[in-house]
């Protein structure tokens, strides 16, 4: 059976005590740090923004992988790097001729990622292959908590997986939304190297037999 790497989303976080937070699941094998950027117009919720990266930044050596839901991301590409973050994921949606954006965001010394809507065919991303750090593939529909993981997002991994290593490509997939024990393992064999994971592990009584059972180690 495969292992994965779990990225514990910190949108679940207790931000009322957001550092011994961090420090909790850090402590319990998180392998790097998902943050979830919404701007109340691409995605009709608002999150956070720069200065609670910055924060994160500050009490963490974790990877921050952060997932940019906003329009027009490049206005604020090196923002985001000044704040800490190590890695900027963008929309297919929102940037329909992505290479550019990609190559800015390499071009600042982040990894780039590349993710696309449930409601997008993943067909979207193959031109794109050779041009991203990592893949995100969303299980629900960006922007609305607690929603149910909608099994044919694995399908969308199995054919991303499939066209990558047709290419010889091994860059990652991550999948993001509803990611639970149940369904880890699914996801895992599907082709999944990263699992975005929120309640599952913040919200679990024990984050490190929570993060095993996800990543299968």
């Amino acid at each position: 059976m495969p292992t994965a790497l779990v990225a514990p989303s910190l949108l679940a976080a207790d931000f009322s005590r957001l550092a011994e937070e961090i420090a909790r699941v850090e402590a319990a094998g998180a392998d790097l740090l998902h943050l979830d950027v919404m701007d109340g117009h691409f995605v009709p919720n608002l999150s956070f923004g720069i200065p609670v990266i910055e924060s994160v930044r500050k009490v963490t050596r974790l990877k921050l992988d952060t997932h940019l839901m906003i329009s027009e991301p490049a206005r604020y590409l090196k923002a985001f790097k000044d704040a800490g973050a190590d890695a900027l994921t963008v929309h297919l949606e929102t940037c329909p001729q992505p290479q550019p954006i990609l190559e800015e965001i390499h071009g600042l010394g982040l990894e780039c990622g590349l993710t696309l809507n449930p409601a997008t065919p993943v067909e979207g991303l193959f031109p794109y292959l050779a041009d991203a750090d990592l893949f995100l593939i969303m299980a629900v529909q960006p922007g609305f908590g607690g929603q149910r993981f909608q099994p044919a997002a694995l399908d969308k991994v199995r054919a991303l997986r499939s066209s990558l290593d047709a290419q010889g490509l091994v860059t990652p997939i991550q999948i993001d939304g509803g990611v639970n024990p149940q369904n880890a393992a699914d996801c895992r064999r599907a082709g999944v190297g990263i699992l975005v994971a929120g309640s599952a592990v913040f919200g679990a009584p024990d984050a490190a037999a929570a993060i095993r059972d996800l990543s299968g180690r």
